[in-house]
């Protein structure tokens, strides 16, 4: 039987009225039904909105919402401290991410591990990266997270060349009496020998201590072996490597104004030529942050009174991001999570890490340095000479690791000697 239009256009209304009825009244927009399919992706990152490496995730996290419009990526985002006492309260309440910052070693690794969130990511990692570059980290085979680059070099020293020149004819200190005889010729053009931004507390157990330790221990693991318990902070190599520090102010050769540096006032010290060396992490050593003066990247220079391990430098794996437990419990979370990874390590954002600072070098296959890359690329290249050891805060972390930085920030400013340091962080650590 035939139907006319008009019985037709009752029919269509009619079944339009009755799937409002079931809508509660309001018609489902498409981008109501979209909202509802979206894949709910889970992310703890590391930064904050003030360094690059927080601005970076932001921005990824944007441009991957755009390019992958199923997907909606939740996130927490932390620094330092902070970063490390979430973790710990989200394992406890196993409020597990998807997604998360993490490494392999004491600090970053074991709330992860302990949870049992850390997983053998190798099945998920994009064909693009260069597994062999990667450590085995705990000697199985099991590579739980994705490192943003290759090793991360931390007790850094920048050189103004140009000053260099001037003051010697540019050469570097050998000795720790040539470091003294710099010393006073900074003095005399009224510029400071070392510097770094000290006022951060985290910079003297990273940037500074972790590469002095060594060369009065003899050890380039003491700092685990200390966690361990097999030695303490008391010891005596290690109360002489806290002393070097007030040394140094008392000849001259470290700045006790480093502990008023915030990152940014430190780096204008040396682009503006008011220090002759500044202490960082070569994730911040890039031309950008360092001026236009020609600057060569060394070792932490000799040490007064140091037996051991010369030039020695303090290096990890770096972290980087790795999907967890949690994030292969559902199909649909694990491919956003593997889109998302393969986003994040992309050509186009390792190039934006090492322009600015962030690594030293890429896990990609068949990568390509740009032409116009960076000149300071090349010098941290260069840095894998230097004798490695361990960083302090990969180990030490919360409270003796909290004491121990502000405590090298009182030995800088004569308000605490290195044996009362060295004793109230290894009380705190024994509190534990």
């Amino acid at each position: 039987m035939k139907l006319s239009k008009k019985v037709v256009l009752v029919c269509l209304f009619a079944v339009l009225a009755l799937s409002m009825v079931f809508a509660g009244g309001k018609k489902e927009t498409t981008t109501t039904a979209a909202a509802a399919s979206k894949v709910t992706l889970n992310v703890m990152g590391y930064g904050n909105n003030a360094n690059s490496e927080g601005q970076d995730f932001e921005r990824i996290v944007k441009d991957f919402m755009e390019e992958n419009p199923d997907v909606e990526v939740v996130y927490e985002l932390l620094f330092d401290e902070a970063y490390h006492q979430k973790v710990s309260a989200r394992m406890a309440a196993k409020d597990y991410p998807d997604v998360a910052y993490m490494g392999a070693d004491a600090r970053w690794g074991t709330s992860w591990q302990e949870a049992g969130q850390q997983i053998d990511n190798v099945p998920y990692m994009p064909a693009s990266i260069n597994q062999a570059a990667i450590p085995d980290f705990f000697g199985t085979g099991v590579k739980p997270y994705l490192p943003l680059g290759g090793s991360n070099f931390c007790t850094v020293v920048a050189v103004n060349m140009d000053l260099l020149n001037e003051i010697n004819g540019g050469k570097l200190p050998a000795t720790y009496d040539d470091l003294k005889a710099l010393a006073a010729a900074c003095a005399a053009k009224g510029i400071s020998c070392i510097t770094t931004h000290g006022a951060d507390g985290w910079v003297w157990g990273s940037c500074v201590m972790s590469g002095i330790v060594p060369r009065y221990t003899g050890d380039t693991q003491w700092i685990e072996k200390a966690c361990q318990g097999k030695v303490k902070f008391t010891d005596p190599a290690f109360v002489e490597a806290l002393d070097s520090l007030a040394i140094m102010v008392a000849d001259g050769v470290l700045d006790p104004n480093s502990t008023l540096l915030d990152s940014g006032a430190g780096f204008s010290a040396y682009q503006n030529g008011k220090c002759l060396m500044y202490i960082d992490g070569q994730w911040a050593m890039s031309q950008s942050n360092l001026g236009t003066a020609t600057t060569k990247l060394i070792a932490i220079p000799a040490m007064p009174n140091a037996k051991y391990l010369d030039g020695a430098m303090a290096g990890a794996w770096q972290v980087g991001y790795g999907i967890t437990k949690q994030g292969t419990s559902d199909a649909k979370v694990l491919d956003a999570a593997k889109r998302f990874i393969e986003f994040f390590y992309s050509e186009e954002e390792t190039i934006i890490r090492i322009r600015n600072g962030a690594i030293s070098s890429p896990i990609l296959k068949s990568f390509t340095l740009p032409e116009d890359m960076d000149p300071l690329v090349a010098e941290k290249g260069n840095l894998g000479v230097y004798p490695s050891c361990y960083v302090i805060d990969s180990y030490l972390s919360g409270t003796p690791n909290d004491l121990l930085n502000a405590g090298m920030q009182d030995i800088v400013n004569g308000k605490q000697t290195a044996a009362q340091v060295a004793a109230s962080v290894q009380a705190a650590f024994d509190a534990q």
